[in-house]
């Protein structure tokens, strides 16, 4: 039972709480009320309870509470354990920091002020511009913050130096170009004595020497870091703009050296169970495989055996060990065009934990029980020495089942794919039954030359096979963190919550505006949102509906605390599947071997939650650096790639609308680029939220979310990763009830609002589906992107 606070003890003898009462006890257990605890609290029962009931759905209609999971929490609330950048101090010269991570669309960031105790332990001395791991409390909110905090831990200090190019000045020295949009504008001088060699066009890393009142200030060239004419120096902006670690510690890289390969100590051998690996034909680790069969008991006719098995990392990597070091600061692997930024170094995830065929390799295993209708029925976890039989790519596979085998999959079509594909069918099954969200948002692969420039940006075609690997992995990660759960030892969830109240009051408002709704009551599901998609597909709106569902819900992240998975649908879930290239995956194997007592490498005793909860905010700020640098190179790359087509012509559609301007994506590479408001036209226009439009004052044109265009590339900025378009299309006449007329889908039945219109520069009548040319092939799930993404 959770501890009663003065506050709300000396309304116990009231014999039903109000609604400030209710509020001060969620209050004063942030994360931990639920229904339950408050109606256990207050002793309500029956019909109480569903007063009660009631009463939550009101404070969270109005925005008092919001919902994580089953647990309620105060609005405007953050976490108990957060990252923090310290931007500040307030008026007393304490220090303030807001989230890492915040999410624009909910308002401004809090500000958070952060308590300096007396004595302070090492590694916690923080300053102005540092980043740090902070344990938030509750307090009054005041005009200088709403937050205080006390430090965890200073992940990252400031930094005295800059990343730019180099551009030489015909009188000796140059000048540094700032890659850093925050400080554009903003040169440094360099004299020639302080270039370091460098040449016009270098990426440069400088170190600020001294500042002037008036005129530029001044730097000296640290390190030379490649010419910007290459592909290589464009993701090196960004592994230097976010601080992405390039370089293990030597004592890291002497650990790897000297690490020996896995031996039957401690292991099954499973060394003649033939397990596959079925990755993509350019995957950079092979840390998984798989196999099934049909299950021979009696009591599960028609079911099947799945087999998962996953590099042993823990092996290799021990707590408290330079390679695990190393590993928690990088928190996971990062994927550019080019190159890998790996978690670990390559003598063990490319070599040691990289499951080649032929070769022994240390794994732990999960082999599951599969019912005929899909459901899994039990599992069980083993520590084996594995011998992979074959490394798969997903065409391979696709193409053998499909009736295309070649020289390796042939022999292999009968005995290990077909069984593979009939489990998959059972699991499907259980997959639609279950109904995660269901997101067809197309993903674009940009594929490079040999010199490292774009040759063109693809969109790969989505098989069963990417489905079979991912609902076998989904499968594993619950299996453990339900036997995790079951033997009560801390872990890492990977959760998701379901989108807040006010992102789900636009995204009604915004189907309104297509003549469609959105369910006001009752449970929040993923199939409420699935409804929704469902009536868009086959229409012009389909991937404007799919885009906007997926931007009301919540973001992905690890934590301590379970609160489910929104997106997958499940109560429970963690990572288990990659730990060569997350760390939350290796704290989940950790925690099996202790929780099973399956040798060395086990979670330590002194891992708390609380600890636990550390990591978790640590390593979710990871995954969204590397996203976000991931993200970076690729507008850089496609900038690039656009630079000598000033002036061509594309199509594209509208992907944003600010205040600012229309955003448009074009259809051919996904490039995004700007097309400002003052070149819309001579007329005033109006932002119009609801609809996600601009509409002209006098004329009331639109330009609205999810419209076909046609536009001009005026501007390439390569650096920034940056274009501007200018608008051939013409809008489109704004209906007066905002109401635009249904379509008909190619069956002629009636359908939701198009979201082309006849004013709109397109070949497309409204209502029809799109023309193939725009529609790419592929699909991603959101919630369960591809395989480890979840």
């Amino acid at each position: 039972m959770l501890a009663r606070t003065a506050d709300v003890s000396k309304l116990r003898d009231k014999r039903f709480p109000d609604r400030e009462t209710i509020v001060a006890f969620i209050r004063a257990h942030p994360g931990q009320a639920g229904t339950r605890e408050i109606a256990r609290e207050f002793g309500l029962k029956n019909a109480d309870r569903i007063a009660l009931k009631q009463i939550l759905r009101d404070l969270a209609d109005d925005g008092t509470i919001v919902k994580r999971g089953r647990k309620l929490q105060q609005a405007e609330t953050l976490p108990p354990t957060l990252m923090a950048d310290i931007t500040g101090r307030d008026s007393d010269g304490e220090l303030l920091a807001t989230p890492t991570e915040w999410d624009e669309e909910a308002g401004p960031p809090p500000k958070i002020r952060i308590h300096v105790p007396r004595r302070i332990k090492p590694g916690t001395a923080a300053g102005v511009g540092d980043r740090a791991l902070l344990r938030i409390e509750a307090m009054e909110p005041d005009e200088s913050a709403r937050f205080r905090a006390r430090v965890i831990k200073v992940i990252d200090h400031t930094r005295a130096r800059i990343l730019g190019i180099y551009r030489a000045l015909p009188q000796g020295g140059g000048r540094l170009v700032p890659v850093d949009k925050k400080q554009a504008g903003r040169e440094l001088n360099i004299a020639k004595a302080d270039n370091a060699g460098a040449e016009d066009g270098d990426l440069v890393s400088v170190e600020l020497v001294r500042t002037r009142s008036f005129g530029l200030a001044s730097g000296k060239v640290k390190e030379r870091l490649g010419s910007l004419s290459t592909e290589k120096a464009v993701s090196l902006i960004a592994i230097h703009a976010h601080d992405i670690p390039q370089a293990f510690a030597p004592a890291a890289l002497r650990e790897a050296e000297a690490a020996k390969p896995a031996t039957l100590r401690h292991r099954e051998d499973w060394r003649a169970l033939p397990l596959v690996t079925i990755d993509p034909p350019d995957a950079k680790d092979h840390d998984d495989a798989v196999h099934a069969a049909p299950d021979d008991d009696p009591n599960n006719k028609d079911g099947a055996i799945v087999t998962v098995a996953i590099a042993d990392v823990a092996y290799y990597v021990r707590p408290g060990s330079s390679l695990d070091h190393d590993a928690l600061t990088r928190g996971n692997s990062v994927y550019f065009p080019d190159r890998v930024v790996p978690m670990l170094p390559e003598r063990i995830s490319n070599d040691l934990c990289s499951l080649v065929p032929g070769e022994a390799r240390g794994a732990l295993a999960v082999r599951m029980v599969i019912g005929p209708d899909g459901r899994k029925r039990s599992h069980t976890f083993h520590r084996i020495l594995m011998r992979s039989a074959a490394k798969l790519n997903y065409a391979q596979a696709q193409a053998a089942i499909d009736g295309n085998p070649d020289d390796a999959t042939g022999p292999l079509l009968e005995p290990i794919l077909k069984p593979l594909y009939a489990a998959y069918t059972l699991v499907k099954r259980a997959r639609d039954e279950r109904d995660p969200l269901d997101l067809e948002l197309p993903e674009r692969k940009i594929l490079l030359k040999t010199d490292g420039t774009v040759d063109r940006v693809v969109v790969p075609e989505r098989l069963d096979a990417h489905r079979l690997i991912e609902e076998f992995m989904i499968l594993a990660n619950v299996a453990a963190a339900e036997m995790l759960e079951k033997k009560g030892l801390p872990l890492i969830y990977r959760v998701h919550d379901e989108p807040t109240v006010e992102k789900v009051h636009n995204l009604r408002e915004f189907l309104k505006t297509l003549d469609m709704s959105f369910a006001k009551s009752g449970a929040l599901r993923p199939e409420l949102f699935n409804r929704v998609l469902d009536q868009v597909k086959g229409y012009d709106s389909e991937s404007l509906v799919n885009e906007v569902v997926l931007r009301s819900q919540a973001q992905a992240e690890y934590s301590a605390e379970n609160y489910g998975h929104f997106g997958l649908n499940l109560r429970r879930y963690a990572h288990f599947t990659s730990p060569i290239r997350r760390y939350a995956d290796l704290i989940v194997h950790r925690a099996l071997i202790r929780a099973l007592g399956l040798g060395d490498g086990a979670l330590p005793d002194a891992e708390t939650p609380e600890t636990l909860a550390e990591i978790a905010a640590q390593i979710s700020v990871t995954e969204r650096r590397a996203m976000k640098a991931e993200r970076e190179t690729a507008d850089r790359l496609i900038a690039h790639f656009l630079a000598d087509r000033i002036g061509n012509i594309f199509e594209g559609r509208i992907s944003g609308v600010t205040r600012a301007g229309l955003f448009v994506k074009l259809t051919d590479t996904g490039a995004d680029g700007l097309i400002p408001i003052r070149s819309l036209g001579t007329e005033y226009f109006n932002y119009d939220e609801a609809r996600h439009a601009l509409v002209g004052s006098r004329s009331g044109s639109m330009h609205k979310l999810g419209d076909v265009v046609e536009v001009r590339l005026v501007e390439a900025l390569p650096l920034a990763g940056a274009l501007r378009f200018e608008l051939l299309s013409g809008g489109h006449a704004g209906p007066r009830d905002h109401r635009a007329r249904g379509g008909r889908n190619t069956k002629g039945q009636r359908g939701p609002q198009d979201t082309r219109h006849p004013g709109v520069h397109s070949k497309a009548h409204p209502g029809r589906k799109p023309r193939k040319a725009s529609r790419k092939p592929g699909k991603s799930k959101a919630g369960k992107p591809k395989k480890g993404k979840s």
